[in-house]
């Protein structure tokens, strides 16, 4: 499920946002006295990829330096230009292999080291990106990007006390530097310390005020504390200083995401259709040439209704898909396209429908990467009257709060349910309980936002309570740990692949008593069937809309501590509510 959004990028390049010293350094190539005339003919291609990238064509500079590298295979300048041309067209792999041979003509170029730093880091290569802001370092000590770029890599290795340590120590050599303060600041956030953050981010600040990607990033860290009129302060204040249009978009889909926070949901929505700007950097491409639906009446008409995100977000979106059956009326036609898994689950949910896959691919244009979504058992019979992502719809379905229903909007299969009740009273305990602690994605970014198993002991020992294990993907080692620290036994269920088998945890979630879950696709199963589920989260989410539940669900309680991923505070206050709810 989806929290706020991450901080702005921290990776910085000389000359990014104008014209680089290394770029304006090499426009003087060609009055160079002492090289070859194979040499000299070389570099006067590189000052004119030099000029083309100077002018914002990089496929021109691209066939200047090209034959650049033709004209001197040696020449270390034109591959390392190609390679900045490259990488502006969205070649990033061709990109990345272009610095490497730059980088093996060349080794005591910093600047190289820096770019080539950079790329390896996009290509998430960061161990290798690391290497290279070393040797930066090595060449420049007194240059802060290099301190810059090496901290926030450590940070993203999961590495955080190294990391705060380098941008600390750049910090004491030069305490100047706003870019330290806003990188410090950004990884104390993401470990999970966004309080501390604040302070660093309006160092940052008070040292260059003019700098958006600070202003967005303390926004951020204020959405993590549930103090979202300052973040959406801070996000306006991004917003009146920003210049690149990327990180305009970025800023904007930022706001979108802390106005839905704060239940502001009519302009939040409207703002959230950044995310479908074809220069928005998650931009996803739907395969078809219908007209995107903005409110039309739809009585009679066909529309191709495509699941976005991930898969909870698929499942919480689906809230206004009974809507649009009633909206498009006898004579009319919903397709529904999602996650293969979700289809026998659709289908019979809504039985009028046409529910089918979507395929995804992608695709490498002068933009860069680009998603792109097929929707092939909808389109190949004709194009329907309209498509939307389900997520635009929600402007139109669901602008206030007293619009969201609270209702069960998907339906179990009913033999299954009653197949898993039959299984678990067999046990002879009440209540049944399931838990589902985490997602299945454990990078450091995400980690912050679950707790482990072996922390729910005030949980897991409540008396009277039978648990069943909920958790996706491999846990087994995880269930053992708690049998042998907290002595619980948690039923797993044979022969249900949590994974894959969306339609039976939707059986498993309706034959529980209750589902206790952080916010993952377990806990939107639950919900959208209508079960009774409490979602534990690490603070304050936006699909919470404003209040102290999910109101896409039927039941639902958010429990989230006062202080952002406290634990041991959250931990046993379930615990306490568990027990009463068992008592009930």
């Amino acid at each position: 499920m989806a929290q706020f959004e991450s901080p702005a990028d921290l990776k910085s390049r000389s000359g990014r946002d104008a014209k680089s010293e290394t770029l304006a350094k090499w426009e003087a190539l060609a009055d160079e006295m002492d090289e070859s005339e194979t040499r000299h003919r070389s570099n006067i291609l590189v000052r004119q990829a030099v000029e083309a990238l100077g002018r914002g064509d990089p496929a021109q500079a691209a066939k200047f330096a090209l034959a650049a590298t033709k004209e001197d295979e040696s020449n270390a300048r034109a591959f390392h230009i190609l390679a900045m041309a490259l990488e502006k067209m969205g070649h990033k792999f061709k990109a990345l292999v272009t610095y490497e041979r730059a980088f093996q003509l060349d080794p005591s170029d910093p600047s190289l080291a820096l770019d080539l730093g950079l790329t390896a880091w996009n290509q998430k290569m960061t161990q290798s990106a690391a290497q290279m802001f070393r040797l930066y370092i090595e060449a420049c000590p007194d240059s802060p990007l290099g301190y810059n770029n090496l901290g926030s890599a450590l940070g993203d290795m999961g590495e955080p006390a190294q990391a705060i340590d380098t941008l600390r120590t750049a910090i004491e050599r030069m305490p100047h530097v706003p870019m330290l303060w806003n990188s410090l600041a950004t990884v104390l956030a993401a470990d999970g310390r966004a309080d501390e953050s604040i302070v660093f981010y309006r160092e940052a600040i008070r040292l260059d005020p003019t700098l958006s990607k600070t202003y967005h990033n303390l926004g951020f860290a204020y959405s993590h504390l549930g103090m979202l009129p300052e973040a959406l302060n801070a996000y306006d204040n991004a917003l009146v200083r920003v210049a690149d249009p990327d990180d305009r978009m970025e800023a904007k889909h930022s706001r979108s995401i802390c106005l839905i926070g704060m239940g502001r949901l009519e302009e939040g929505f409207r703002e959230y259709e950044i995310r479908n700007d074809v220069r928005f950097r998650d931009y996803v491409r739907h395969m078809t040439n219908a007209p995107l639906w903005r409110g039309e009446c739809l009585n009679g008409k066909r529309i191709l209704m495509v699941s976005e995100q991930g898969l909870g977000d698929e499942l919480m979106f689906a809230n206004i898909l009974p809507d649009l059956a009633d909206a498009v009326g006898p004579e009319g036609k919903l397709e529904i396209a999602v996650d293969p898994r979700l289809i026998a689950l659709f289908q019979r949910s809504f039985p009028q429908a046409e529910v089918g896959p979507y395929e995804d691919r992608t695709l490498l244009d002068k933009d860069g990467n680009k998603h792109l979504r097929f929707m092939p058992f909808a389109v190949n019979k004709g194009e329907p009257d309209f498509y939307a992502p389900m997520g635009s719809a929600l402007p139109f379905l669901r602008p206030r709060l007293d619009d969201f229903p609270h209702t069960a909007f998907l339906k179990p299969d009913p033999a299954r349910v009653e197949q898993f009740r039959a299984t678990l009273a067999a046990d002879g305990v009440k209540p049944v309980v399931g838990i589902c602690w985490r997602s299945m994605m454990r990078d450091r970014k995400r980690v912050k936002y679950f707790s482990t198993l072996d922390r729910w002991g005030p949980i897991l020992k409540t008396r009277g309570v039978r648990f069943v294990n909920l958790q996706y993907g491999d846990c087994a080692e995880e269930l053992a740990q708690a049998r042998e620290m907290l002595g619980v036994d948690i039923k797993v269920v044979d022969g249900l692949d949590l994974t894959n088998d969306i339609d039976g945890v939707a059986a498993l979630c309706s034959a529980l008593d209750l589902t206790i879950s952080a916010p993952t696709a377990v806990a939107a199963i639950a919900g959208s069937v209508g079960a009774n589920v409490w979602f534990l989260a690490a603070g304050r989410t936006w699909p919470q809309l404003g209040t102290d539940e999910y109101p896409w669900y039927r039941k639902s309680r958010v429990l989230s501590p006062e202080k952002f991923a406290d634990w041991d505070e959250l931990i046993p206050k379930v615990g306490a509510e568990l027990a009463d709810f068992a008592a009930r």
